[in-house]
């Protein structure tokens, strides 16, 4: 017996370390932390360590564009999964 054939499409795998390190803003816009946080900071004044807090944007088209192709569905979840309110 043939087997049906369905148009189902098929669903994208997410790069999980680029949906670790980017998220998406309420207006859309891709951000992401600094780097340089974990050691040698003894030395660093306090209003450079609390510059290291704060999410950047991501500039740069083709960045954006890679980013949204390693994760397709980070704009689809605005917060973790873990976060969202139970029902």
């Amino acid at each position: 017996m043939p087997r049906k054939k369905t148009n189902k499409k098929f669903k994208l795998k997410t790069h999980k370390s680029t949906a670790k390190r980017f998220r998406v803003t309420g207006s859309g816009k891709i951000v992401r932390t600094k780097g340089g946080q974990s050691h040698f900071r003894r030395r660093r004044s306090a209003r450079s360590k609390r510059m290291y807090s704060k999410m950047v944007p991501v500039s740069g088209s083709g960045f954006v564009k890679r980013i949204r192709r390693l994760a397709p569905y980070l704009n689809k979840y605005r917060t973790t999964p873990t976060a969202r309110t139970a029902k």
